[in-house]
């Protein structure tokens, strides 16, 4: 199994079959990969120039058709591919909240014009998974048809038996933060 969380906005287009095909060397022929990525569903381009200087140096968000092309002629299979199409925006939102609610403490730390910019980027990316063609995605691939389900059944299951444990893990966390509250005391 191989797991790319977060990684792929940094790899650079020039370099997507160079990556595909390490993958497709790495995996076993019943292997799976789960890549996780950040993208756009519009047309190949370039990353907005603030946001490459300031934000993210050399990241670029790839359009699906970028990572298709790459992922086909490297002869991997997208055994499953799900779209996040406004989850990324709720959780920039609470990073969005969060920050203001800090705010005095990071302008301790850097200054307003930090503030400022991260103000600006939170609220602008979280408009542009909101409103644009920002997405963030699942692709899973294979170097066979048949190396994973064909249905998410197994998702179903997995998630119930979380579910089932809850009121055991919230009684260990409970547990866990009384003694951290009278080591602390």
């Amino acid at each position: 199994r191989i797991v790319s969380v977060g990684m792929f906005e940094h790899v650079g287009v020039h370099h997507y079959n160079e990556f595909f095909a390490k993958v497709n060397a790495l995996l076993a022929d019943d292997g799976v990969m789960l890549l996780h990525s950040i993208g756009h569903m519009s047309p190949p381009g370039t990353a907005s120039p603030w946001l490459r200087k300031y934000i993210f140096p050399g990241a670029y968000s790839p359009a699906l058709s970028e990572v298709f092309t790459a992922v086909e002629q490297n002869s991997l299979w997208v055994s499953d591919l799900e779209f996040l199409r406004v989850h990324y925006a709720d959780t920039l939102k609470h990073w969005s909240d969060r920050f203001e609610a800090n705010r005095d403490k990071v302008r301790a730390m850097y200054d307003d014009r930090f503030c400022r910019m991260w103000e600006f980027y939170l609220v602008s990316a979280e408009m542009m998974f909101r409103t644009g063609s920002q997405l963030v995605f699942h692709m899973q691939l294979s170097k066979t048809r048949d190396a994973s389900p064909l249905v998410r059944d197994y998702m179903v299951d997995t998630q119930r038996l979380y579910r089932e444990r809850e009121p055991e893990r919230l009684a260990r966390l409970a547990k866990l933060r009384s003694l951290m509250k009278d080591g602390a005391a």
